[in-house]
């Protein structure tokens, strides 16, 4: 059986752990994207960077004799997973969406729901003046025009331009602490949160740290999985569906 992972994410890696341990005459081939300068390897095969399109998936698929596809990309990947939806049918392949549950507010929480990164945009004037911004690197130019404005902007690896004028750029990687979130906006003066609904607990205490603060948090809601795609919440569901699914066997989902 070859499972093809297009991963990148926590959950992804996770699965290729849990498929080397209780399938290991599986061949697991984990799909990278290659935005990331140092990511963190998942075990069994690796390749990097794209494919050409659903296209190409799909021709990718038929060559390596792909048995099951499953995509754990970050949620807010929208093209990947509609080229992987549109590749599986065409090759006939059964397809998963790994998808961890997105956040929930809770009491005391002062969420903004927006659609997309410009209207977060839209929405900071009139929210504070002192930006936390999670929402990655390759984002930033929805911002670029708020001059009034000053971000501390949180990234893996360094943003290239365009980006706000006045910002200042933290270079780290999660999971995160409560007191350190605490301590980054006592210590910046940060009076507004902005962040996509990634999920997940790696990135979540920022959320505790801004309802402590009393700020508010302009959350980006995430794309919705291609119509017809089986989700699974967890890698632990996402093995239970493969172990259904194979040459011969009918995928359950």
């Amino acid at each position: 059986m070859h499972v093809l992972v297009l991963g990148g994410t926590t959950e992804a890696r996770r699965l290729a752990e849990l498929l080397a341990a209780q399938l290991p005459d599986a061949r697991v081939t984990s799909s990278l994207a290659g935005r990331v300068a140092s990511p963190r390897l998942p075990p069994g095969e690796v390749r990097v960077g794209g494919f050409g399109g659903a296209d190409g998936l799909a021709a990718w698929l038929r060559t390596h004799q792909v048995d099951a596809l499953i995509d754990a990309t970050h949620p807010f990947a929208g093209t990947i997973s509609f080229n992987a939806a549109t590749a599986a049918s065409a090759a006939h392949v059964p397809l998963l969406a790994l998808r961890r549950p997105g956040w929930v507010p809770g009491r005391g929480d002062d969420w903004h729901p927006v659609g997309s990164l410009d209207e977060a945009a839209r929405a900071l004037p009139a929210l504070g003046r002192r930006v936390f911004l999670t929402t990655g690197r390759m984002g930033l130019a929805a911002f670029a025009g708020l001059d009034e404005l000053w971000f501390l902007a949180r990234s893996v690896d360094e943003p290239e331009p365009p980006y706000p004028a006045r910002m200042e750029v933290l270079l780290d990687r999660g999971p995160f602490t409560a007191e350190g979130e605490r301590e980054l906006i006592r210590r910046h003066r940060l009076d507004v949160l902005v962040t996509k609904d990634s999920g997940g607990a790696a990135t979540a205490p920022k959320l505790a740290a801004a309802r402590e603060a009393g700020i508010p948090v302009v959350v980006v809601r995430r794309p919705p999985v291609p119509e017809g795609v089986a989700v699974a919440g967890t890698p632990d569901l996402a093995l239970a569906w493969l172990r259904g699914t194979g040459p011969g066997a009918q995928p359950s989902g």
